[in-house]
């Protein structure tokens, strides 16, 4: 009886992770897209980790925190 709940936690463990990746891999795109739409404009939010750990944490709002802290350094 201790197989099953195992696996179970195995399952969620990879479901947490695949949670996390995907968060991750829709942050570089959301930065990527941002940064092509807006080249004309000279904004440039760099892709590294903290940019994207911003973007995955906070969302569309993080991404316009980096926005934000762009004008306000610039």
């Amino acid at each position: 009886m201790d197989k099953p709940s195992v696996y179970l936690s195995e399952v969620s463990k990879m479901k947490k992770i695949l949670f996390v990746v995907k968060k991750i891999i829709i942050a570089f795109c959301m930065i990527y897209a941002f940064n092509l739409l807006v080249v004309g404009l000279n904004i440039f939010i760099p892709l590294n980790i903290v940019t994207i750990g911003v973007v995955s944490t906070l969302g569309i709002s993080g991404l316009l925190a980096l926005i934000g802290v762009y004008f306000v350094i610039k």
